[in-house]
């Protein structure tokens, strides 16, 4: 009982991330599964299974609240459905041994981006609003969706920040956007595990305890969108991946102390940023998902 209350509150935790940042609901989840010893293909089959409904949910919320582009959903979210459905084949054939440290590898890699991406660099603002080339969403997608499978998350990880640093689309409806279209990437990835392992390894009560805590978050999340600061909970959030991951790939220990080091590092510098531009525009807290002008 307290492992399935652990998953649902990771559920909620990781859908509140996800659906404020557009991104870590995977990687989160699949890093709590990992660290309680299973499968890495069951895994990732088990969170994709469960962020069927919790895009679902997520995708509703933020079109009720204005936040998504339905050609960028449909451009990106297909070819992610072919790379996610692949990515599954590839995981579901590699052998234990081998599919761990490749999934520990490829999270920890999309922890680091996420953290460094959120704690240094701020958003183009010269750019809005023009459009987005389907020459660039379809290799976007069918990348993303393979990594999102392989890896047990990275959809939102390598679509977010991409759109977010084209500068074209105000960064709330980027979010929007990317969750909704994860719909299509979950519902493809699952099918992908279902073909090739069947129910082996995959927990449904499991699957539950994920989906119901997601299913609560997701519209507090898509609300939440305008009011968290990015760049402190992109820190957060990456660290957390970074630092769990590492303890499967670092096997000094010294080396892991040093990661929290320099976790706590980012995520001080992310506050200290952050307050700056509040202080900057007087005493009102900046949007960081809207222009603030140059």
């Amino acid at each position: 009982m307290r492992t399935l209350i652990l998953l649902a509150l990771a559920g909620l935790g990781a859908q509140l991330v996800d659906g404020s940042l557009g991104m870590a609901y995977g990687v989160t989840s699949t890093t709590l599964l990992l660290a309680l010893g299973t499968n890495p293909a069951a895994a990732s089959a088990t969170v994709h299974l469960a962020e069927i409904g919790t895009t679902l949910m997520s995708g509703a919320a933020h079109w009720r609240f204005g936040n998504v582009d339905w050609k960028v959903v449909t451009r990106i979210g297909v070819p992610g459905a072919v790379g996610a459905f692949l990515g599954a084949t590839v995981l579901s054939r590699l052998s234990t041994g081998v599919a761990k440290p490749v999934m520990s590898l490829i999270l920890l890699g999309l922890g680091v981006y996420v953290m460094a991406r959120f704690t240094f660099r701020g958003l183009p603002e010269d750019r809005l609003g023009k459009p987005l080339r389907r020459r660039f969403l379809a290799p976007l997608g069918l990348l993303a969706g393979f990594l999102d499978a392989t890896g047990g998350g990275g959809w939102g990880p390598v679509g977010t920040p991409a759109l977010l640093a084209g500068g074209r689309m105000e960064p709330r409806r980027v979010i929007g956007s990317i969750d909704t279209s994860e719909f299509l990437v979950a519902v493809a990835a699952s099918l992908g595990f279902l073909f090739s392992l069947g129910s082996q390894g995959i927990d449904v009560v499991w699957v539950a305890a994920f989906l119901l805590g997601g299913l609560v978050a997701a519209p507090i999340a898509a609300w939440l969108v305008r009011l968290l600061p990015p760049r402190v909970l992109g820190s957060a959030v990456g660290g957390v991946i970074v630092v769990t991951n590492a303890r499967t790939l670092l096997p000094n220990d010294m080396l892991y102390v040093a990661l929290y080091g320099l976790w706590a590092a980012a995520l001080a510098y992310s506050v200290r940023a952050h307050l700056r531009e509040r202080r900057a525009v007087g005493t009102e807290p900046v949007d960081e998902r809207q222009p603030v002008g140059t």
